[in-house]
């Protein structure tokens, strides 16, 4: 998962009139590209509860907006699926894990990685950036829909994060972060890095100072595995995992199915097997698991 990503403006929001929406007066203000009045976040603040229409600036994590709608209709970081009550019951003191989610192998490996810690105890949490406008994971062409049915089938909850240009990445982060730690106890913030180390120093020093601000550590449970070990515990996994973007001339283009066999040829082309530097981005697709769903993370 990459950091920041850049994100088109979509039409109906204007990157330069909702700069601090938190901030503004009581008071709708017009959308300069639409004419329409847009609610802020002080304004639906006043009203005491979420409206349940998955306003842009809900301040309520869309807490009334019905969870079967969530994944098209949210402007801001809420559930997507599962909950942090009973169903983390396991958490207790130790608190969660919880892990960026892009859907694809990287952090599929990294939750499969965090399950054997937990020695199958539910601790773990999937939290996915998202573009608010195109409703897709930025890089890897994936719909939060099809984020959604991944959690469902691994039956983990999931926090949906969506990004707008006018809003920073670190800022959503820590509105999603707050949100959760406001609930239940945050022990570790994950990903699924695997060696580069200028994106592990991004983290740090970016996201770093929000980890520690909720009291819980950052952690890279799959950084540095030698690619051999990766791709056993994939196979263990009994998860297909398949190309879903790609970029440049190269064996791994979209619908190719990641495995030894395209591993082997990606070395002989010169190309990182994991595409590390963007060559190409995966899906694992957990609900095809070999032995059913409840099988996928071990």
């Amino acid at each position: 998962l990459h950091p920041g990503p850049p994100l088109a403006h979509p039409p109906h929001h204007h990157p330069h009139h909702h700069h601090h929406p938190t901030t503004f007066p009581r008071r709708p203000l017009a959308d300069p590209a639409t004419g329409y009045n847009v609610f802020t976040a002080a304004t639906l603040r006043a009203r005491g509860k979420c409206c349940g229409c998955g306003c842009r600036h809900c301040p309520y994590n869309h807490e009334n907006v019905p969870i079967a709608k969530r994944a098209s209709r949210i402007s801001a970081p809420a559930m997507l699926h599962g909950d942090l009550g009973p169903s983390m019951v396991d958490a207790g003191e130790r608190g969660v894990d919880v892990l960026f989610w892009s859907g694809g192998k990287d952090s599929f490996l990294a939750a499969r990685a965090l399950r054997r810690e937990h020695q199958g105890s539910q601790r773990l949490l999937l939290m996915t950036t998202f573009d608010a406008g195109s409703r897709s994971v930025a890089h890897q062409e994936v719909k939060i829909e099809q984020i959604l049915e991944q959690a469902k089938a691994l039956d983990l909850p999931l926090v949906g994060v969506p990004l707008w240009p006018h809003i920073p990445y670190t800022t959503r982060v820590e509105e999603a972060l707050a949100f959760v730690s406001s609930q239940i106890k945050v022990r570790r913030v994950c990903n699924g890095d695997l060696h580069l180390e200028h994106i592990a120093r991004w983290r740090a020093e970016h996201i770093g100072p929000l980890v520690e601000a909720i009291g819980a550590t950052m952690y890279a449970p799959i950084f540095r595995v030698p690619f051999a070990e990766l791709l056993a515990d994939l196979e263990r996994s009994g998860v297909p995992v398949v190309v879903c973007a790609a970029t440049g001339d190269h064996p791994a283009q979209v619908g190719t199915t990641f495995d030894a066999s395209l591993v082997d040829e990606l070395e002989r082309h010169g190309i990182d097997a994991f595409g590390e530097n963007g060559e190409f981005h995966s899906i694992a697709r957990v609900w095809e698991a070999r032995g059913g769903p409840g099988t996928a993370l071990g």
